[in-house]
Protein backbone atom coordinates (compact mmCIF):
# COMPACT_ATOMS: atom_id res chain seq x y z
CA UNK A 1 0.00 0.00 0.00
CA UNK A 2 1.20 3.67 -0.71
CA UNK A 3 0.55 6.96 -0.85
CA UNK A 4 0.94 9.61 -2.90
CA UNK A 5 1.07 13.67 -3.04
CA UNK A 6 2.72 16.52 -4.25
CA UNK A 7 3.29 19.29 -1.83
CA UNK A 8 5.58 22.86 -2.03
CA UNK A 9 7.44 21.21 -5.41
CA UNK A 10 8.17 17.50 -3.82
CA UNK A 11 6.74 14.50 -5.38
CA UNK A 12 6.08 12.23 -2.18
CA UNK A 13 5.79 8.50 -2.44
CA UNK A 14 5.17 7.10 1.52
CA UNK A 15 5.24 3.32 1.57
CA UNK A 16 2.87 2.49 4.17
CA UNK A 17 3.41 -0.70 5.65
CA UNK A 18 7.39 -0.24 5.82
CA UNK A 19 7.14 3.62 6.84
CA UNK A 20 9.52 3.79 3.89
CA UNK A 21 9.67 7.66 2.67
CA UNK A 22 10.50 8.28 -1.37
CA UNK A 23 10.82 11.98 -2.93
CA UNK A 24 11.15 11.29 -6.67
CA UNK A 25 10.66 13.15 -9.99
CA UNK A 26 7.64 13.68 -12.35
CA UNK A 27 8.61 10.21 -14.35
CA UNK A 28 8.96 8.24 -11.37
CA UNK A 29 5.58 9.62 -9.24
CA UNK A 30 3.87 8.36 -12.68
CA UNK A 31 5.44 5.15 -13.17
CA UNK A 32 5.23 4.49 -9.10
CA UNK A 33 1.22 5.19 -9.67
CA UNK A 34 0.87 2.93 -12.45
CA UNK A 35 3.03 0.27 -11.46
CA UNK A 36 0.46 -2.04 -9.29
CA UNK A 37 -2.32 -3.00 -12.56
CA UNK A 38 -0.09 -2.60 -15.40
CA UNK A 39 2.15 -4.74 -17.10
CA UNK A 40 5.66 -2.97 -18.15
CA UNK A 41 5.54 -2.79 -21.89
CA UNK A 42 2.03 -0.69 -21.10
CA UNK A 43 3.53 1.63 -18.14
CA UNK A 44 6.37 2.17 -20.56
CA UNK A 45 3.89 3.04 -23.71
CA UNK A 46 1.92 5.54 -21.32
CA UNK A 47 4.92 7.71 -20.28
CA UNK A 48 6.87 7.71 -23.47
CA UNK A 49 3.47 8.93 -24.61
CA UNK A 50 2.43 11.63 -21.54
CA UNK A 51 6.87 12.84 -21.79
CA UNK A 52 7.30 12.72 -25.41
CA UNK A 53 8.03 16.45 -25.48
CA UNK A 54 10.14 16.31 -22.43
CA UNK A 55 14.31 16.23 -22.82
CA UNK A 56 16.10 12.79 -21.22
CA UNK A 57 12.59 10.64 -21.35
CA UNK A 58 13.31 7.55 -23.21
CA UNK A 59 12.47 3.77 -23.42
CA UNK A 60 15.96 3.28 -21.33
CA UNK A 61 15.20 5.82 -18.66
CA UNK A 62 11.97 4.10 -17.87
CA UNK A 63 12.99 0.76 -17.86
CA UNK A 64 15.81 2.10 -15.79
CA UNK A 65 13.01 3.51 -13.18
CA UNK A 66 11.17 0.54 -13.57
CA UNK A 67 14.20 -1.60 -12.42
CA UNK A 68 14.39 0.77 -9.43
CA UNK A 69 11.11 0.26 -8.53
CA UNK A 70 11.64 -3.52 -8.77
CA UNK A 71 14.25 -3.45 -6.47
CA UNK A 72 12.67 -1.52 -3.63
CA UNK A 73 10.32 -3.55 -3.89
CA UNK A 74 12.14 -6.64 -2.98
CA UNK A 75 13.68 -4.47 -0.18
CA UNK A 76 10.74 -4.52 1.43
CA UNK A 77 10.67 0.00 0.90
CA UNK A 78 7.46 -0.14 -1.76
CA UNK A 79 4.92 -1.60 -1.96
CA UNK A 80 5.41 -4.04 1.17
CA UNK A 81 2.98 -6.01 2.50
CA UNK A 82 1.33 -5.65 5.61
CA UNK A 83 2.73 -8.18 8.81
CA UNK A 84 0.89 -6.61 11.39
CA UNK A 85 -2.46 -7.35 11.82
CA UNK A 86 -2.73 -10.45 12.99
CA UNK A 87 -0.36 -8.90 15.71
CA UNK A 88 -2.06 -6.15 16.63
CA UNK A 89 -4.17 -7.97 19.00
CA UNK A 90 -1.77 -9.71 20.84
CA UNK A 91 0.73 -7.20 21.25
CA UNK A 92 -1.77 -5.16 23.32
CA UNK A 93 -3.42 -7.73 25.78
CA UNK A 94 0.35 -8.71 26.15
CA UNK A 95 0.91 -5.59 28.60
CA UNK A 96 -1.05 -5.01 31.70
CA UNK A 97 1.36 -2.89 33.55
CA UNK A 98 -0.35 0.77 33.92
CA UNK A 99 2.74 3.33 33.25
CA UNK A 100 1.05 6.41 33.65
CA UNK A 101 -1.93 8.00 35.43
CA UNK A 102 -3.82 11.71 34.85
CA UNK A 103 -4.53 12.68 38.64
CA UNK A 104 -7.22 15.14 38.48
CA UNK A 105 -6.57 17.20 41.50
CA UNK A 106 -8.92 19.64 40.80
CA UNK A 107 -12.74 19.51 39.93
CA UNK A 108 -13.25 23.16 39.76
CA UNK A 109 -11.84 25.79 37.70
CA UNK A 110 -11.50 29.63 37.87
CA UNK A 111 -12.49 29.82 34.21
CA UNK A 112 -15.85 29.55 32.38
CA UNK A 113 -14.79 28.60 28.85
CA UNK A 114 -17.60 27.86 26.61
CA UNK A 115 -15.64 24.91 25.00
CA UNK A 116 -14.54 22.78 27.50
CA UNK A 117 -15.30 19.72 27.55
CA UNK A 118 -14.80 18.94 30.87
CA UNK A 119 -17.99 21.49 31.81
CA UNK A 120 -15.74 24.08 33.21
CA UNK A 121 -14.34 21.41 35.26
CA UNK A 122 -16.80 19.44 36.86
CA UNK A 123 -16.79 16.70 33.85
CA UNK A 124 -20.93 16.97 34.74
CA UNK A 125 -20.08 16.37 38.54
CA UNK A 126 -19.63 18.20 41.81
CA UNK A 127 -16.66 20.23 42.40
CA UNK A 128 -14.25 18.57 44.11
CA UNK A 129 -10.14 19.01 45.16
CA UNK A 130 -8.27 16.04 45.45
CA UNK A 131 -7.08 15.01 48.94
CA UNK A 132 -3.30 14.46 49.81
CA UNK A 133 -4.47 10.80 50.82
CA UNK A 134 -6.29 10.37 47.68
CA UNK A 135 -3.05 11.07 45.72
CA UNK A 136 -1.12 9.49 47.87
CA UNK A 137 -2.90 6.24 47.38
CA UNK A 138 -2.75 7.00 43.54
CA UNK A 139 0.85 7.14 43.41
CA UNK A 140 0.89 3.70 45.44
CA UNK A 141 -1.41 2.35 42.71
CA UNK A 142 0.38 3.41 40.00
CA UNK A 143 3.71 2.38 41.56
CA UNK A 144 2.05 -1.29 42.56
CA UNK A 145 0.72 -1.75 38.48
CA UNK A 146 4.29 -0.64 37.11
CA UNK A 147 5.70 -4.28 37.08
CA UNK A 148 8.98 -3.29 36.06
CA UNK A 149 8.81 -0.27 34.25
CA UNK A 150 11.29 2.16 35.98
CA UNK A 151 9.96 5.52 34.39
CA UNK A 152 6.44 6.18 35.40
CA UNK A 153 3.98 9.47 34.48
CA UNK A 154 2.02 11.62 35.91
CA UNK A 155 0.09 14.55 34.92
CA UNK A 156 -1.56 16.73 37.27
CA UNK A 157 -4.98 17.65 35.33
CA UNK A 158 -8.24 19.16 36.13
CA UNK A 159 -10.09 21.74 36.17
CA UNK A 160 -7.85 24.05 37.49
CA UNK A 161 -4.74 22.40 39.05
CA UNK A 162 -3.24 25.40 40.45
CA UNK A 163 -6.72 25.56 42.91
CA UNK A 164 -5.39 22.54 44.60
CA UNK A 165 -1.59 23.96 44.24
CA UNK A 166 -0.70 22.70 48.19
CA UNK A 167 -1.31 18.93 47.61
CA UNK A 168 0.44 19.02 43.94
CA UNK A 169 3.22 19.60 45.92
CA UNK A 170 2.82 17.59 48.52
CA UNK A 171 2.17 14.81 46.14
CA UNK A 172 5.83 15.12 44.23
CA UNK A 173 7.45 15.46 47.31
CA UNK A 174 5.77 11.98 48.06
CA UNK A 175 6.63 10.70 45.10
CA UNK A 176 10.03 11.54 45.05
CA UNK A 177 10.45 9.81 48.30
CA UNK A 178 9.61 6.48 47.35
CA UNK A 179 11.25 6.75 44.10
CA UNK A 180 14.32 4.73 45.08
CA UNK A 181 13.19 1.82 47.12
CA UNK A 182 10.94 0.91 44.60
CA UNK A 183 13.36 1.85 41.58
CA UNK A 184 11.14 3.92 40.06
CA UNK A 185 11.31 7.41 38.23
CA UNK A 186 8.19 9.71 37.81
CA UNK A 187 8.18 12.38 35.63
CA UNK A 188 5.54 14.95 36.13
CA UNK A 189 3.35 17.17 33.92
CA UNK A 190 1.21 20.32 34.81
CA UNK A 191 -1.73 21.49 32.47
CA UNK A 192 -2.70 25.15 33.58
CA UNK A 193 -4.78 28.26 32.24
CA UNK A 194 -2.46 30.51 33.87
CA UNK A 195 -4.46 32.75 36.31
CA UNK A 196 -2.45 31.44 39.48
CA UNK A 197 0.84 31.13 38.51
CA UNK A 198 3.00 32.83 40.92
CA UNK A 199 6.74 32.77 41.51
CA UNK A 200 6.37 29.68 43.66
CA UNK A 201 4.44 27.97 41.09
CA UNK A 202 7.27 29.03 38.49
CA UNK A 203 9.71 28.29 40.34
CA UNK A 204 9.03 24.82 41.43
CA UNK A 205 7.57 23.71 38.35
CA UNK A 206 10.79 24.50 36.62
CA UNK A 207 12.32 22.16 39.18
CA UNK A 208 9.77 19.63 39.32
CA UNK A 209 7.70 19.56 36.41
CA UNK A 210 8.94 17.58 33.21
CA UNK A 211 6.69 19.45 30.98
CA UNK A 212 4.26 22.18 31.28
CA UNK A 213 1.01 22.86 29.36
CA UNK A 214 0.06 26.70 29.04
CA UNK A 215 -3.27 27.29 27.61
CA UNK A 216 -3.35 30.21 25.64
CA UNK A 217 -5.52 30.31 22.27
CA UNK A 218 -3.53 32.92 20.17
CA UNK A 219 -4.70 36.24 19.42
CA UNK A 220 -6.23 38.36 22.30
CA UNK A 221 -9.46 38.69 20.76
CA UNK A 222 -9.73 35.13 20.13
CA UNK A 223 -8.32 34.22 23.22
CA UNK A 224 -10.77 36.07 25.18
CA UNK A 225 -13.90 35.38 23.40
CA UNK A 226 -13.57 31.97 24.23
CA UNK A 227 -11.50 32.32 27.80
CA UNK A 228 -13.79 33.78 29.93
CA UNK A 229 -13.72 34.23 33.88
CA UNK A 230 -17.30 33.89 35.41
CA UNK A 231 -17.84 37.82 35.11
CA UNK A 232 -17.56 37.18 31.43
CA UNK A 233 -14.17 39.10 31.10
CA UNK A 234 -11.32 37.86 29.05
CA UNK A 235 -7.95 36.22 30.46
CA UNK A 236 -5.61 37.13 28.29
CA UNK A 237 -3.44 40.14 29.89
CA UNK A 238 -3.81 38.47 33.21
CA UNK A 239 -1.93 35.06 31.59
CA UNK A 240 0.15 36.26 29.19
CA UNK A 241 3.10 38.26 30.99
CA UNK A 242 2.72 35.18 33.50
CA UNK A 243 3.63 32.55 30.61
CA UNK A 244 6.28 34.72 29.53
CA UNK A 245 8.26 34.87 32.83
CA UNK A 246 7.52 31.23 33.03
CA UNK A 247 9.02 30.13 29.65
CA UNK A 248 11.88 32.87 29.99
CA UNK A 249 12.80 31.09 33.49
CA UNK A 250 12.01 27.50 32.39
CA UNK A 251 15.55 28.24 30.29
CA UNK A 252 16.04 24.32 27.86
CA UNK A 253 12.95 22.37 29.50
CA UNK A 254 10.39 21.17 27.53
CA UNK A 255 6.95 23.48 27.62
CA UNK A 256 4.22 23.86 24.98
CA UNK A 257 1.89 26.77 24.51
CA UNK A 258 -1.37 24.73 23.79
CA UNK A 259 -4.27 26.45 22.07
CA UNK A 260 -7.68 25.66 20.77
CA UNK A 261 -9.08 26.74 17.27
CA UNK A 262 -12.74 27.03 16.41
CA UNK A 263 -14.82 28.28 13.89
CA UNK A 264 -14.00 31.61 15.22
CA UNK A 265 -10.44 31.30 13.94
CA UNK A 266 -10.44 29.04 10.93
CA UNK A 267 -6.98 31.37 10.18
CA UNK A 268 -5.28 30.04 13.08
CA UNK A 269 -1.80 30.17 11.61
CA UNK A 270 -2.41 34.20 12.51
CA UNK A 271 -2.36 32.78 16.04
CA UNK A 272 0.36 30.90 15.78
CA UNK A 273 2.45 33.63 14.80
CA UNK A 274 1.02 35.57 16.92
CA UNK A 275 2.15 33.07 20.31
CA UNK A 276 5.68 33.20 17.91
CA UNK A 277 5.96 36.88 18.12
CA UNK A 278 4.79 36.73 21.94
CA UNK A 279 8.38 35.00 22.16
CA UNK A 280 6.97 30.66 22.54
CA UNK A 281 9.26 28.61 20.29
CA UNK A 282 7.08 25.13 21.48
CA UNK A 283 3.51 25.62 20.21
CA UNK A 284 0.75 23.80 19.69
CA UNK A 285 -2.76 23.70 18.48
CA UNK A 286 -5.82 21.16 18.36
CA UNK A 287 -9.11 21.62 16.61
CA UNK A 288 -11.66 22.26 18.71
CA UNK A 289 -13.99 18.91 19.11
CA UNK A 290 -17.61 20.20 20.16
CA UNK A 291 -21.56 19.20 19.42
CA UNK A 292 -22.31 20.63 15.78
CA UNK A 293 -24.71 22.45 17.42
CA UNK A 294 -22.24 24.42 18.99
CA UNK A 295 -21.74 28.04 17.07
CA UNK A 296 -17.79 28.03 17.26
CA UNK A 297 -17.82 24.38 15.78
CA UNK A 298 -15.61 23.09 12.80
CA UNK A 299 -17.66 22.82 9.38
CA UNK A 300 -16.99 21.02 6.33
CA UNK A 301 -16.94 24.29 4.57
CA UNK A 302 -14.15 24.82 7.10
CA UNK A 303 -12.24 22.10 5.84
CA UNK A 304 -10.43 23.67 2.75
CA UNK A 305 -9.63 26.43 4.49
CA UNK A 306 -7.51 24.39 7.19
CA UNK A 307 -6.14 22.08 4.79
CA UNK A 308 -4.51 25.61 3.40
CA UNK A 309 -3.87 27.11 7.11
CA UNK A 310 -1.79 24.06 7.86
CA UNK A 311 0.28 24.64 4.39
CA UNK A 312 1.28 27.79 5.68
CA UNK A 313 1.97 26.94 9.21
CA UNK A 314 4.83 24.54 7.22
CA UNK A 315 5.65 27.33 5.28
CA UNK A 316 6.43 29.97 8.46
CA UNK A 317 8.47 27.32 10.20
CA UNK A 318 10.80 26.22 7.08
CA UNK A 319 11.00 30.54 6.22
CA UNK A 320 12.17 30.75 10.53
CA UNK A 321 14.42 28.10 10.14
CA UNK A 322 15.80 29.94 7.24
CA UNK A 323 16.04 32.67 9.52
CA UNK A 324 18.22 30.91 12.36
CA UNK A 325 14.81 30.93 15.17
CA UNK A 326 12.49 27.82 14.31
CA UNK A 327 10.26 26.85 16.15
CA UNK A 328 8.26 23.29 17.04
CA UNK A 329 4.97 22.84 16.38
CA UNK A 330 3.28 19.32 18.39
CA UNK A 331 1.68 18.03 15.38
CA UNK A 332 4.64 18.42 13.13
CA UNK A 333 7.18 16.40 15.76
CA UNK A 334 7.88 13.67 13.31
CA UNK A 335 11.37 11.41 13.26
CA UNK A 336 11.14 9.64 10.06
CA UNK A 337 14.53 7.66 11.13
CA UNK A 338 13.59 6.37 14.71
CA UNK A 339 9.96 6.78 14.61
CA UNK A 340 7.50 5.28 17.65
CA UNK A 341 8.14 1.25 17.39
CA UNK A 342 5.26 -1.25 16.26
CA UNK A 343 3.67 -1.69 19.13
CA UNK A 344 2.77 1.88 19.50
CA UNK A 345 2.18 2.37 16.17
CA UNK A 346 -0.79 -0.17 16.33
CA UNK A 347 -2.16 0.46 19.74
CA UNK A 348 -2.02 4.45 20.40
CA UNK A 349 -2.01 6.06 23.71
CA UNK A 350 -2.71 3.20 26.19
CA UNK A 351 -5.99 4.78 27.38
CA UNK A 352 -7.75 2.47 29.25
CA UNK A 353 -4.98 0.10 29.77
CA UNK A 354 -1.54 1.45 30.40
CA UNK A 355 -2.74 5.37 30.69
CA UNK A 356 -5.61 6.18 33.38
CA UNK A 357 -7.72 8.83 34.91
CA UNK A 358 -7.73 9.82 38.29
CA UNK A 359 -10.62 11.63 39.81
CA UNK A 360 -10.89 13.57 43.07
CA UNK A 361 -12.13 11.03 45.26
CA UNK A 362 -9.95 8.01 43.28
CA UNK A 363 -12.48 6.02 40.60
CA UNK A 364 -10.47 4.80 37.68
CA UNK A 365 -11.07 6.11 34.14
CA UNK A 366 -9.78 5.07 30.75
CA UNK A 367 -8.96 8.57 30.13
CA UNK A 368 -9.63 11.97 31.45
CA UNK A 369 -12.42 12.34 28.41
CA UNK A 370 -13.95 9.80 29.75
CA UNK A 371 -14.65 10.69 33.59
CA UNK A 372 -18.01 10.56 34.90
CA UNK A 373 -19.31 8.35 32.44
CA UNK A 374 -20.36 5.20 34.48
CA UNK A 375 -19.93 2.91 31.57
CA UNK A 376 -16.15 3.44 31.61
CA UNK A 377 -15.98 3.63 35.52
CA UNK A 378 -12.63 1.11 35.29
CA UNK A 379 -12.78 0.76 39.71
CA UNK A 380 -10.36 2.77 41.80
CA UNK A 381 -7.24 3.25 43.22
CA UNK A 382 -7.91 1.38 46.44
CA UNK A 383 -9.96 -1.72 44.97
CA UNK A 384 -8.05 -2.24 42.00
CA UNK A 385 -9.37 -2.76 38.47
CA UNK A 386 -12.40 -4.15 38.58
CA UNK A 387 -14.31 -3.40 35.36
CA UNK A 388 -12.55 -6.00 33.30
CA UNK A 389 -14.81 -5.88 30.23
CA UNK A 390 -14.21 -2.04 29.84
CA UNK A 391 -10.19 -2.81 29.79
CA UNK A 392 -10.55 -5.82 27.60
CA UNK A 393 -12.34 -3.50 24.98
CA UNK A 394 -9.79 -1.17 24.98
CA UNK A 395 -7.15 -3.87 24.85
CA UNK A 396 -8.85 -5.00 21.96
CA UNK A 397 -8.84 -1.25 20.51
CA UNK A 398 -6.34 -0.56 17.70
CA UNK A 399 -5.48 0.54 14.38
CA UNK A 400 -7.00 -3.08 12.77
CA UNK A 401 -10.26 -3.17 14.95
CA UNK A 402 -11.59 0.17 12.76
CA UNK A 403 -12.76 -1.24 9.28
CA UNK A 404 -12.51 2.49 8.17
CA UNK A 405 -8.34 2.33 9.21
CA UNK A 406 -7.68 -0.83 7.02
CA UNK A 407 -7.43 1.01 3.84
CA UNK A 408 -6.18 4.30 5.24
CA UNK A 409 -2.71 5.54 4.31
CA UNK A 410 -2.15 7.39 7.80
CA UNK A 411 -3.11 4.43 10.31
CA UNK A 412 0.46 3.82 11.42
CA UNK A 413 0.72 7.26 11.98
CA UNK A 414 -2.24 8.06 14.31
CA UNK A 415 -2.50 4.39 15.67
CA UNK A 416 -6.50 5.07 15.01
CA UNK A 417 -6.66 8.14 16.56
CA UNK A 418 -8.29 8.98 19.71
CA UNK A 419 -10.73 6.27 21.30
CA UNK A 420 -12.66 9.56 23.34
CA UNK A 421 -12.93 11.20 20.35
CA UNK A 422 -14.32 8.41 18.28
CA UNK A 423 -16.97 7.33 21.27
CA UNK A 424 -18.26 11.01 21.04
CA UNK A 425 -18.74 11.26 17.58
CA UNK A 426 -19.92 7.41 16.98
CA UNK A 427 -21.43 6.01 20.12
CA UNK A 428 -17.88 3.45 20.18
CA UNK A 429 -14.59 3.27 20.75
CA UNK A 430 -13.77 1.33 17.85
CA UNK A 431 -15.44 4.20 15.89
CA UNK A 432 -13.44 6.81 13.52
CA UNK A 433 -13.72 10.70 14.31
CA UNK A 434 -13.76 11.72 10.29
CA UNK A 435 -13.12 15.29 10.63
CA UNK A 436 -10.25 14.93 12.84
CA UNK A 437 -9.20 11.80 10.85
CA UNK A 438 -9.09 14.71 7.64
CA UNK A 439 -7.44 17.02 9.51
CA UNK A 440 -4.68 14.69 10.77
CA UNK A 441 -3.86 13.36 7.33
CA UNK A 442 -2.85 16.67 5.83
CA UNK A 443 -1.08 17.66 9.03
CA UNK A 444 1.07 14.27 8.30
CA UNK A 445 1.42 15.28 4.86
CA UNK A 446 2.67 18.62 5.52
CA UNK A 447 4.85 17.30 8.64
CA UNK A 448 6.39 14.62 6.32
CA UNK A 449 7.01 17.40 3.55
CA UNK A 450 8.64 19.64 6.29
CA UNK A 451 11.16 16.66 7.19
CA UNK A 452 12.21 16.22 3.85
CA UNK A 453 12.76 19.91 3.31
CA UNK A 454 14.81 19.67 6.22
CA UNK A 455 17.20 17.24 5.74
CA UNK A 456 17.44 18.61 1.87
CA UNK A 457 18.54 22.00 3.87
CA UNK A 458 20.62 19.87 6.12
CA UNK A 459 22.47 18.22 2.94
CA UNK A 460 23.19 21.43 1.24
Amino acid sequence: MIHQYKLKGYNIVLDINSASVHVVDDVAYDIIAMYEGHDRSSIVAAMLDKYKDTEGVNEAEINECLDDIEELKKEGRLFSVNTFEDRAHVFKQRSRVIKALCLHVSHTCNLNCSYCFAGQGKYKGDRALMSFETGKAALDFLVANSGTRTNLEVDFFGGEPLMNWDVVKQLVAYARSIEKKNNKHFRFTLTTNGMLIDDDVIDFSNKEMDNVVLSLDGRKEVHDRLRVNYNNEGSYEKIVPKFQEFVRRRGDKSYYIRGTYTHNNVDFTKDIEHMYELGFRQLSMEPVVCSPDDPYALTKEDLPVLFKEYEKLADMMIEKEKQGDGFVFYHYMLDLSHGPCIYKRLSGCGSGTEYMAVTPWGDLYPCHQFVNDPKYLLGNIYDGVTNEKVVGDFAACNVFSRKECRDCWARLYCSGGCAANAYHSTGSINGVYEYGCELFKKRMECAIMLQIAKHESEEA
